[in-house]
């Protein structure tokens, strides 16, 4: 077990997956599960920003450990964009920039063909107050100083829109849902669309219904996170459940041993046999079925290097 007491009772490892509502920060969240599970160690992956709401997992314990794996997943969003003006946030927190529209709003057609040019892999322009990095300093920390001036922007970065669904257009309100790659910005993407209009554009809402294999039906609301210590714990799941979409790989209690000194795993340490190249994370369990860590393809063919071991 990881963490420290709270009225003699350990706090497991594990994910909790919450329904975060409008309002507060990822770390706002954070700061609450720690007071709730008498826990110091928790983290959020996969940020969501204030004004947006939903799927927000957390590690807990030795789980914190795993973050890097949750914050590749793909996203899925549900997404409202108001025409008319931009904003320099890209949301509705922002201020406006450029001129405002004035006209007749494009019809769902235009929308669709606009978007035409987001769908699939490209070249994506982080928003300036984002948590990239130029020079080493915060862009969104450089944004406020620079204003109302322009700021100087991030570099821009390649994304993955797997797929992006036109589920309204009215007047000046586009309803989209997105399936994304990590690092999609959707605020961009907002932005993106009004210039490709010639309207202008923000995020007016936004909610994520699904983290990597998390999806809202399984996320406990925050509310009910911090009504009692016992719900919030209902509600973990466990290490052995983490990391679903990664092959299992059970060792021998000599793999495990060799695991443990960070030894190279040969495929007579394991039960599975070798995994094969093109694997490039799995599981490593052992024998009674706990997760021990996580593995990557060795040098050597057909050999496993223990890349994490929780224990």
């Amino acid at each position: 077990m990881a963490g420290w007491k709270n009225c003699g009772i350990e706090v497991p490892d594990g994910l909790l997956v919450i329904d975060k509502p409008q309002g507060p920060t990822s770390h706002d969240v954070v700061d609450r599960i720690r007071r709730v599970l008498g826990e110091r160690q928790i983290g959020h992956t996969g940020t969501l920003d204030p004004a947006a709401s939903g799927v927000l997992p957390l590690v807990v314990g030795r789980a914190t450990r795993l973050a890097r794996f949750l914050n590749a997943d793909d996203k899925t969003y549900e997404v409202e964009i108001r025409l008319g003006v931009a904003t320099d946030t890209g949301d509705g927190e922002g201020m406006p920039v450029g001129v405002p529209h004035h006209g007749s709003w494009p019809s769902g057609e235009d929308v669709d063909r606009a978007l035409d040019a987001f769908r699939g892999r490209f070249l994506q322009q982080p928003p300036a107050f984002s948590a990239k990095k130029i020079g080493g300093i915060r862009s969104y920390v450089l944004a406020r100083q620079s204003r109302p001036t322009l700021p100087t922007l991030p570099a821009p970065v390649e994304v993955t829109a797997h797929a992006i669904e036109l589920v309204a257009a009215r007047h000046d309100l586009i309803v989209l849902r997105v399936e994304c790659s990590s690092g999609f910005y959707v605020r961009s993407l907002a932005r993106d669309v009004g210039e490709r209009l010639g309207t202008g554009a923000y995020l007016s809402a936004l909610r994520r219904t699904r983290c990597g294999d998390f999806t809202i039906s399984g996320a406990l609301p925050l509310e009910f996170a911090m009504r009692t210590r016992d719900e919030a714990l209902r509600a973990l799941i466990p290490l052995s459940q983490m990391l679903p979409a990664l092959t299992l790989v059970v060792l021998t209690d000599e793999g495990v041993r060799r695991a443990l000194h960070g030894r190279d795993l040969s495929p007579s340490d394991t039960r599975d046999g070798a995994v094969g190249p093109g694997t490039p994370f799995v599981r490593l369990f052992d024998p009674n079925g706990g997760l021990l860590g996580v593995g990557e393809p060795a040098r050597a063919p057909g050999f496993l290097h223990p890349l994490i071991v929780l224990r």
